[in-house]
């Protein structure tokens, strides 16, 4: 027998051996889920919004299984985190994890036109890793260009890279020529965007946006029914899409079982979208008490980010003029929207617009919208529970409750008596794995 055939006769043999070798390691029992006990001074009550003292959260696996002061198991792993309060993981609904501004327009412009995509995805993959290691645990993408979003959001599924839980939207849907659509390059030297990218005109073109989005893996839809602040060609507060392309938006969303987010600064394109059945506004800058009363009655939630509004007041100095007077503007007012809202009682969801400032801040937005009028205990909720809700996640994650996905953070004291300690998260926790654990 030549060595040739030998290695024909064997390979066979080999083959199967190696499948049911690997087949018998599928079929063996998996060792069970070593069991952790988390502990500290306080727990935040999500639901109730109240502390709970010497709270004790039981993790078993990629699950909390019990909450309270409860026997640890014999084999247990305690985590004492001592003079601290557990949380839920934060959420931030609204984010651009694939891109950040640095504070020089002209200069983000050059490399924004000049980076690859697959550059660009790893800068992405950074931001997830800071945004995930600042305590949080799921966010809503809304908006990214060359699928970035999707790409991330893939990978951190598949375990590649670490990050938080990712709804994404993929591109925004607009009108040509508003805040979705690319700012006025000359049209001879780049392709004019359509519905595939988000632009749409015409209720027929935004359904068509819309499926698009969705055939590509969107789990929302975003849309720009007013203009935006850092775009060039458009004014912050007009309305850029009619009362029946909206609707179309929002109705094709609904009907394949995804949420409508809407990006309106303005009153009057707020209120259509509020009309039309949206799911939340977000930045609502100029929206007036009557739309904010519609929204209350119709539990549509405000995602206020007032983060990018306080980031582009420090930046005001690097934008062209055009940017800077909406700028202005546009954050000048916001606060007192946010204000009368809280008043009204309007559900408020945690969203900072990362990218517009810098990943890994995202907990800023908690003291920000306590200075604005929510108490500690309600800003807290805006970025779990709340939040969750508007996420439509709240039965995986947003609280502490059993059978809910391990999702969990720590910060050093009582954040109802100081809320910016939720600035310096001392333990992560995503889906039963330890991502960041800064004391003993």
């Amino acid at each position: 027998m030549t060595v040739t055939s030998l290695h024909r006769t064997l390979t066979v043999p080999l083959a199967l051996l190696a499948a049911a070798n690997a087949f018998a390691a599928d079929a063996a029992p998996a060792a069970a889920p070593h069991p952790t006990v988390l502990r500290a001074a306080h727990m935040f009550d999500a639901v109730s919004g109240k502390l709970v003292d010497h709270a004790q959260v039981l993790v078993v696996g990629n699950r909390i299984t019990r909450v309270g002061t409860t026997e640890i198991p014999p084999d247990a792993e305690v985590i004492d985190l001592g003079d601290a309060t557990i949380l839920p993981g934060f959420i931030d609904t609204h984010v651009h994890l694939s891109g950040q501004t640095t504070g020089n327009w002209y200069g983000d412009f050059f490399d924004n036109m000049m980076r690859f995509p697959a550059e660009q995805a790893l800068y992405g993959a950074y931001n997830a890793r800071v945004t995930l290691e600042a305590g949080f645990t799921s966010v809503r993408d809304l908006g990214a260009t060359d699928w970035l979003a999707l790409g991330l959001r893939n990978a951190i599924d598949a375990g590649k890279i670490p990050g938080p839980r990712m709804l994404v939207a993929n591109y925004a849907v607009g009108s040509t020529g508003g805040h979705a659509d690319q700012d006025p390059y000359p049209p001879q030297k780049i392709a004019v965007a359509g519905p595939l990218q988000g632009v749409c005109n015409g209720p027929a073109e935004c359904r068509a946006a819309v499926r698009y989005q969705i055939k590509y893996g969107a789990d929302v839809v975003k849309f720009m029914p007013s203009g935006g602040v850092l775009s060039l060609s458009d004014p912050v507060d007009t309305p850029e899409l009619t009362q029946e392309e909206m609707a179309a938006i929002i109705d094709e969303a609904h009907a394949w079982g995804r949420k409508a987010a809407a990006h309106a600064h303005g009153d009057k394109a707020a209120r259509i979208a509020v009309a039309a059945g949206i799911d939340s506004i977000e930045h609502g800058s100029f929206v007036e008490d009557e739309t904010l009363r519609m929204m209350k009655a119709k539990n549509v939630y405000l995602v206020p980010t007032i983060s990018a509004a306080v980031n582009v007041e420090d930046k005001i100095g690097s934008f062209p003029p055009p940017i800077a007077a909406k700028g202005r503007a546009a954050s000048a007012h916001l606060r007192q929207t946010f204000a009368h809202a809280v008043k009204i009682g309007v559900p408020v969801a945690l969203g900072t617009d990362a990218g517009v400032g810098k990943h890994g801040t995202n907990a800023r937005e908690f003291g920000f919208m306590v200075k604005e009028g929510l108490s500690p205990s309600q800003s807290l909720m805006a970025g779990t529970s709340n939040a969750a809700r508007l996420l439509g996640t709240i039965d995986r994650v947003g609280t502490l409750e059993q059978g809910k996905l391990a999702d969990i953070v720590a910060v050093p004291g009582n954040p109802l008596e100081d809320i910016t300690v939720t600035e310096r998260v001392v333990f992560v926790m995503k889906d039963g794995v330890v991502i960041r654990r800064t004391v003993r």
